[in-house]
């Protein structure tokens, strides 16, 4: 399929950058980070379980994680604008949906409706975009993205809280939909005019024949294979979090409003960490960077385990946490690029997707069937703890065959 045509000449590089960062502020808040809100809520509202309940969550990221490769592949061909435009409006739709549902099925349809939509808003669909558009400084364009994005939970948290508070889950879940189909559909709309050329997938059939087989060679490449274990594991490991946040910060002994200030300060601290990497962007030595930045989410899970049920440790781990999970949005976003291919990056860790998608699936529901009265949250975070020093570790071995791999 040819790239869709512009209909008017590209926005600047600046222009482009910050309004991304600004639609996604928006997807991660009103969605990814807007769940832990809504979890309760509904729960009382449709008689569900706490395990019910993180199966929605869970069916979402599968559904992210299912779609993944094709969105990749689509942007991929220059397809950037119509993926990006569309997942806007497939997330009004599921919150419409989610706003209207009456039993547990409805409930997960929406939520399996709002996965396809992330899959297409996120950061790895727009990491591919600005890879593709800005090849010599795409580090940089992420990291700004990201500024806006990490702010998220910030803005949306209590905002969230605040509109679900004041008209009820259902009308907050409407209020939500129709930010996303006034303002995100049309700005991606706007934002995405003018997509590069399909690089990957020209029209002669032979260039795109050697395309596909430089992708089969680079699926098939150690480092590729590594590295995709550390994302998939990190990504289990820190998504399986905000579902349950709230809740978690409740049970810690911190007072109501704490557990709402303190996950919404955490987008604030991942700024934080992408703040350093972008001022230190010229000076730091960036494998060394996406070597030991990482580290922060295992050293801060590791302090919330230890420091379970009391404040004083839950407040140092939201610290490391933050600020480590704001570099490993980089880390993640750019290895596949600097250490397998640019030209592929958006197939690459579309490729990802169904792993990703069952651990990320798997991991949330996990911590919820792993909480017990007695014992709360602790073992879910025994294992949360296991699979980031095991993902470390896989990222550590594939940016050492890469970096000794001849170029």
């Amino acid at each position: 399929m040819p790239p869709e045509p512009a209909a008017a000449p590209a926005l600047s590089p600046r222009s482009v950058v910050l309004g991304l960062s600004a639609l996604q502020l928006v997807s991660w808040g009103s969605v990814f980070y807007g769940f832990a809100l809504f979890m309760e809520p509904v729960e009382q509202s449709l008689a569900l379980s706490r395990a019910q309940s993180s199966l929605a969550f869970s069916l979402a990221l599968l559904a992210e994680g299912l779609a993944a490769f094709a969105i990749g592949r689509w942007i991929d061909r220059g397809r950037e604008r119509a993926v990006m435009t569309g997942g806007s409006l497939v997330l009004a739709a599921g919150l419409l949906a989610q706003g209207l549902a009456s039993s547990l099925v409805g409930f997960y349809a929406a939520w399996i409706t709002l996965g396809l939509g992330l899959a297409a808003t996120l950061y790895t669909p727009v990491f591919a975009v600005v890879t593709r558009r800005y090849p010599s400084n795409f580090r940089r364009a992420i990291i700004t993205i990201t500024f806006l994005g990490g702010l998220a939970s910030t803005v949306f948290i209590p905002l969230t809280d605040l509109l679900v508070r004041a008209i009820g889950w259902r009308g907050a879940s409407w209020s939500l939909a129709a930010l996303h189909l006034l303002l995100c559909a049309p700005l991606h709309a706007w934002l995405l005019r003018g997509a590069p050329s399909a690089r990957a997938c020209p029209h002669d059939g032979s260039a795109r024949a050697a395309g596909g087989e430089a992708l089969t060679a680079h699926l098939r490449s150690p480092p590729f294979w590594y590295l995709g274990v550390f994302i998939v594991l990190l990504l289990a490991a820190t998504a399986a979090l905000p579902p349950h946040l709230v809740s978690l910060l409740r049970e810690s002994g911190l007072p109501p409003a704490w557990a709402i200030a303190v996950p919404a300060s955490i987008g604030a601290l991942q700024v934080l960490g992408r703040l350093v990497l972008y001022v230190g962007e010229r000076q730091l030595d960036v494998h060394a960077t996406n070597r030991w930045a990482p580290l922060l989410v295992p050293l801060g899970l590791l302090t919330l385990l230890l420091g379970y049920g009391h404040p004083s440790g839950t407040l140092l781990f939201v610290a490391l946490f933050g600020i480590g999970n704001g570099m490993l949005t980089i880390v993640k976003g750019t290895v596949m690029a600097q250490y397998v291919s640019a030209a592929h990056v958006g197939a690459l860790n579309g490729a990802l997707g169904l792993p990703l998608a069952l651990a990320r699936a798997a991991a949330p529901l996990a911590v919820g069937l792993l909480w017990t009265p007695r014992h709360g949250y602790a073992l879910g975070l025994v294992l949360l703890l296991a699979l980031s020093v095991l993902g470390l570790a896989t990222l550590w071995r594939g940016q050492a065959l890469a970096l000794r791999a001849p170029r």
